[in-house]
């Protein structure tokens, strides 16, 4: 009897201990967590809190973690210091125009790739890679003199195809992991029953690429709203998008942070609204139930 309490007590010590650390081991990864979360939203907090502060509390040179004063007039001088709504438009129509574009035809493509065999296919999918890798600051001057040949300079429709040229590999490249992951087996039983395989893929393979679709586009349409070099050196002042609006807060006597800071808390909410509306279909499963065993 007295070996078997002994042991008992044992293995409750054993269990005790495994729950400690599992324990300690939730407490650092929780601390890790926090550690990211601050670090990723610190840059937010301090671009939220220097529009809403004085324009002079913006250049003190010993800044206040915390809000002293708060006040509107840096969202009035804003929207005063320049036209604020015609450079968000031309960039809610561009990211749009990416995002619409290039799911429509990356979907085809990523589809194409996936599903049908054809000769150089490995070649498609190794070039599209490739195009990824090219420095975007390596073809600022090759694509204007292509858009100025084409008579596209200085106008949205040429900020749409070059923007186009660097989100459809990403998009390409993406929608096709995702419709691999999908069974053929899925759009075969579709088949089966009645389905032509255009049927099929609209009724069974379609559903299940929302997920992927979804954040493919958000991804889309973040980089088409942020880009702020090739809309710099592609449109001129009267057609700037509004990243390039932002440069107004800068002049030769000096840089207004307050009012710039103001702008990029409106330019963020486009962002922030577009993130909240798809949030759950970014996370839901892309085949969840679809199929078991």
């Amino acid at each position: 009897m007295s070996t078997i309490a002994t042991s008992g007590r044992s293995g409750g010590k054993i269990a005790a201990s495994g729950r400690g650390r599992r324990k300690s081991g939730r407490l650092g990864w929780n601390l890790l967590g926090l550690l990211v979360f601050v670090t990723a939203g610190f840059p937010v907090y301090w671009m939220l809190n220097t529009a809403f502060k004085p324009a002079a509390d913006a250049i003190d040179p010993d800044p206040s973690l915390l809000p002293t004063a708060l006040t509107l007039s840096n969202f009035g001088r804003a929207l005063d210091i320049a036209d604020f709504w015609g450079p968000v438009g031309r960039s809610l129509i561009v990211s749009l125009a990416v995002v619409v574009i290039g799911m429509a035809v990356g979907l085809l493509a990523a589809l194409a790739i996936s599903r049908f065999a054809f000769r150089g296919r490995k070649i498609v999918i190794v070039g599209i890679l490739a195009v990824q890798m090219v420095p975007l600051v390596a073809m600022i001057i090759p694509v204007f003199l292509l858009l100025n040949d084409l008579g596209q300079y200085d106008r949205l429709t040429g900020l749409i195809i070059t923007y186009l040229t660097f989100i459809l590999p990403f998009t390409v490249w993406t929608l096709r992991g995702f419709i691999v992951n999908i069974p053929k087996e899925l759009e075969e039983a579709a088949m089966v029953d009645g389905c032509s395989r255009t049927g099929a893929f609209v009724r069974v393979v379609f559903p299940l690429l929302a997920p992927g679709m979804v954040a493919t586009s958000v991804y889309g349409f973040i980089q088409a709203w942020n880009e702020y070099l090739y809309a710099l050196m592609l449109l001129s002042q009267k057609n700037q998008t509004a990243t390039v609006w932002l440069g107004n807060f800068t002049t030769k006597h000096g840089t207004e942070y307050a009012p710039m800071m103001a702008g990029s808390t409106m330019m963020a909410v486009p962002i922030v609204v577009l993130f909240l509306l798809v949030q759950r279909k970014m996370a839901a499963g892309l085949t969840a139930g679809a199929v078991k065993g």
